[in-house]
């Protein structure tokens, strides 16, 4: 187990850097210059100089590079082109609203997902089958930012039921839940599709074995047999997509948190988009491969607790 982990953190230091490094000659080659979107488009040449000057932006881009790396590995990611607060503070501060709506979104399409993939398989090729998989199908095709905004339309501003704008800052819990309904129900139904199909797949594999033919003739209990062997067997595919996925989940949950005016990472990379905030981006792309390669990590020891035959190597 320890030579495994220490593996996989090997490759995710490698994985980090490659991406780093791309991310650093990509936000490079953007068009625009930073210094002119802070300052306007009528700074003169002199501010724009004494700025460039100041941000290090005048430096050979090889220096940018070997600096920006000795930051990130003391944990200096420098300070934001456009704010001048550090860029890890400008991050944390949003952070936990993000992770706050992908794990909900995630425990919530598991939810719903898995018992239905598990009814659509049992079933299969009867009604429920056919209904479960057409859902799946219209929530595969529905891109994120335009289910936000039909969920908007419907249970915001013609039923009133949730607030228009989700602002994260509610004091009670009531409050908070309200305002993350519709947001979370957004991503969490996406989610449930993708699990939904997968379950199914996987369930449909298992029920054709031989030792769920030998437990069905020895008369054990029909949920026993489905939610106690069956499942767990099925489940390996399941934490696959699921951690595949949840780099998605959280890609999806910028365009949502753009919709819904959450605050989050969406607001924040936007921004630092629109304005060429350098330090920001190469920021918050450390956080987003951080987050990925400590999923993917999770997702591989998750493996040998489901099914114990599996072997770390």
């Amino acid at each position: 187990m320890t030579a495994f982990v220490l593996k996989r953190l090997g490759f995710a230091v490698i994985t980090l850097f490659a991406v780093l490094t791309i991310v650093f000659f990509i936000v490079r080659i953007l068009p625009g210059d930073p210094a002119m979107a802070i300052l306007g488009d009528q700074a003169s040449q002199e501010a724009l100089v004494a700025l460039r000057a100041r941000l290090g932006l005048d430096q050979p881009l090889y220096v940018q590079y070997v600096q920006f790396l000795g930051g990130v590995i003391v944990g200096d990611w420098g300070v934001s082109m456009v704010s001048g607060r550090p860029v890890i503070q400008e991050i944390l501060k949003v952070l936990p609203a993000t992770l706050e709506l992908t794990i909900v979104s995630l425990i919530l399409g598991a939810v719903v997902g898995i018992p239905l993939g598990v009814w659509s398989a049992v079933r299969r090729n009867k009604l429920p089958d056919y209904i479960t998989r057409m859902a799946s199908l219209l929530g595969l095709s529905f891109p994120a930012f335009v289910s936000a905004v039909l969920l908007l339309l419907v249970f915001a501003i013609q039923l009133r039921w949730f607030p228009v704008i989700s602002s994260g800052q509610g004091t009670t819990l009531g409050e908070r839940l309200r305002d993350l309904a519709l947001p979370a129900i957004n991503l969490g139904l996406i989610m449930a599709a993708y699990i939904t199909r997968v379950a199914r797949s996987a369930m449909l594999e298992v029920l054709n074995q031989d030792y769920v033919r030998t437990a069905y003739a020895k008369g054990l209990a029909f949920a026993t047999i489905i939610w106690r062997h069956c499942l767990r067997n099925a489940m390996i595919p399941v934490v696959t997509v699921v951690g595949l996925y949840l780099g998605i989940l959280i890609g999806n949950s910028v365009l949502t948190e753009i919709v819904f005016n959450r605050p989050g990472l969406g607001k924040l990379i936007i921004g630092a988009l629109n304005q060429r905030d350098y330090t920001m981006l190469q920021g918050m792309m450390v956080i987003y491969t951080l987050i990925v390669v400590l999923v993917n990590l999770l997702t591989d020891l998750t493996y040998g607790l489901i099914d114990p035959r599996i072997k770390y190597s």
